[in-house]
């Protein structure tokens, strides 16, 4: 799955929270279709109303160890149809495709985008035969959706309907395709060869992995038969493209054209930490949003895009997932170890440009949606880029489409206990409504997501010692006081120059007596933000 994980914390943080109007109400409805399987980080096309399922994985949460992490015998090695309407399901081996094509397409992690009746698949991570171990794929694939789904239904041959070329470039895995315009945009994501390792490349096994650090654009022209590729000038970003296993989502900038953001993503460079920000992608560039802070589904995620030209606002919905943060009860808590979550969140950019992040009323029914993708139906009202057009639904209540598959997970936290039977692909499927009028449910507003500061500490629990990691937009004093349980302060400092962006700096609680759960509040001419840490004995 987009979930290659490394060793985190816990701690909490205060959250303020206001309720907010909602512009749309959104309810889910789970489903179910006979003998139909679980499937998670899988690619998907569809033609009149029927899906075609390519890749993936048909376990869980992927193992810490080596010899059983991303076993080949989790992989999906079918092509499935499913009729969500008729509740019908197909499916046929791989097995008549060429051996590099099998591969590929028996992958987890692909990137992928259909155009018209041709579903594109790059890359992708998983055991190779021909190479002797797990490679991420250097190929693109092109897939003829409705001559591969009529045949599969049919039991009649599909080779003729796939073709595959060779090209380094598009060895990503945990990254995302998209067009804006007529230009194709591979977004993040890393080539990683060899097997997953959580100790490190140097140790056991090993392994070699590469962030793209990039944006790489291209052009395709595909007359049916031939593929014609020709790669422009990439989008280099060591600092701020280096992420995958995210959501990227096509969107309607606020001056009305096609772009794509890129929320959240591992790993920062400088902490194994996950963004916060996001990044805005048009046809020309980049752009960084350290306005916004993102603290809610963080890894790939089921996601939905919806745009109102009335009020120049875009909606960005996320379906569980996986997560460093969560809400218990009016509070946000922050959890290093990236649990598995069931927050259903939305993030609104208005005209001026500001990013806004806010909790739905409602929730996932259960730890999912990690690695689960969101199927629209094909006649909803979109713009070329597949971003819902709000202001043409007609209804009051319309069903805009499907959430299938995902990771199931027992517990939130599985991956340091994880022997395989914590989770599950999941097979259930969700029907997404959005009702517009009458409505009697309002979200709640993060505030914490329009703080300046994006106040981060780790580690924690601790030992006394830890970082305080915080952003400043301008020139001001900066106090920062610790305080206990009972609100005896321990420690007042005053920081008098601190610098214009990140600053960091290690903290230690002083007169500490076994431990215990102490505040710290980080204050500047601007806001106050506080936090609470656990001091272990």
């Amino acid at each position: 799955m987009k979930n290659f994980i490394s060793s985190f914390a816990l701690v909490l943080l205060s959250l303020t929270t206001n309720a907010q109007t909602a512009p749309f109400q959104v309810k889910i409805e789970p489903m179910s279709i006979p003998n139909l399987g679980g499937i998670q980080s899988y690619a998907w096309g569809q033609n009149d109303g029927k899906w075609l399922i390519i890749g993936g994985r048909l376990d869980g949460l992927h193992r810490r160890q080596p010899f059983a992490s991303f076993d080949a015998a989790g992989n999906n090695n079918q092509i499935i149809v499913i009729d969500p309407v008729n509740q019908q399901n197909w499916t046929t081996s791989l097995s008549s495709l060429p051996i590099g094509m099998q591969e590929q397409l028996s992958s987890t992690n692909m990137e992928f985008h259909q155009d018209g009746d041709y579903l594109y698949l790059l890359g992708g991570y998983g055991y190779s035969n021909t190479a002797g171990d797990h490679i991420t794929y250097p190929n693109l694939s092109a897939v003829n959706v409705p001559e591969v789904i009529n045949a599969v239904i049919n039991g009649t041959p599909f080779t003729s309907h796939f073709r595959q070329i060779m090209d380094s470039s598009f060895a990503v895995t945990g990254g995302y395709l998209n067009q804006i315009n007529s230009t194709y945009h591979l977004t993040g994501g890393q080539k990683f060869i060899g097997r997953y390792n959580p100790m490190g490349p140097d140790f056991g096994p090993g392994f070699i992995q590469e962030y793209t650090n990039a944006d790489r654009k291209f052009t395709l022209i595909d007359d049916g038969t031939a593929l014609i590729v020709t790669h422009l000038p990439e989008d280099f970003d060591a600092v701020n493209l280096h992420r995958r296993d995210y959501n990227v989502v096509p969107q309607i900038l606020p001056n009305g054209e096609e772009g794509i953001t890129a929320f959240s993503g591992v790993f920062q460079t400088n902490v194994d930490l996950p963004y916060l920000n996001s990044v805005t992608i048009d046809s020309i560039g980049h752009a960084v949003n350290n306005t916004f802070s993102q603290y809610y589904n963080h890894y790939h995620c089921a996601h939905i895009p919806l745009y109102s030209q009335s009020e120049n606002e875009m909606h960005t919905l996320f379906f569980g997932g996986i997560a460093q943060f969560y809400d218990s009860s009016g509070i946000l808590v922050q959890d290093n170890n990236v649990p598995f979550v069931k927050t259903i969140s939305r993030v609104t950019r208005t005209s001026d440009g500001t990013m806004t992040e806010y909790k739905l009323p409602i929730e996932m029914p259960a730890l999912l949606g990690a690695g689960s993708e969101f199927i629209p139906l094909e006649n909803i009202p979109h713009y070329t880029n597949e971003v819902f057009n709000l202001d043409d639904f007609v209804n009051d209540t319309t069903l805009v489409g499907y959430i299938y598959g995902g990771i199931s997970s027992t517990a939130a936290n599985i991956f340091f206990t994880n022997t395989g039977t914590e989770s599950t692909a999941s097979s259930t499927i969700f029907k997404v409504y959005i009702i517009q009028n009458n409505v009697n449910e309002t979200d709640e507003l993060n505030a914490q997501s329009t703080s300046k500061l994006n106040l981060v500490i780790y580690p924690n629990p601790n030992k006394g010692k830890f970082t305080l990691q915080f952003n400043l937009a301008q020139t001001t004093p900066v106090t920062i006081k610790i305080t206990d349980e009972i609100g005896n302060v321990m420690e007042e400092t005053t920081l008098k120059n601190p610098e214009i962006g990140e600053n960091k700096l290690n903290q230690r609680i002083k007169g500490l007596v076994n431990g215990g759960i102490y505040f710290i509040t980080v204050t500047t001419l601007k806001e106050s933000v506080t936090r609470k840490v656990i001091v272990e004995p």
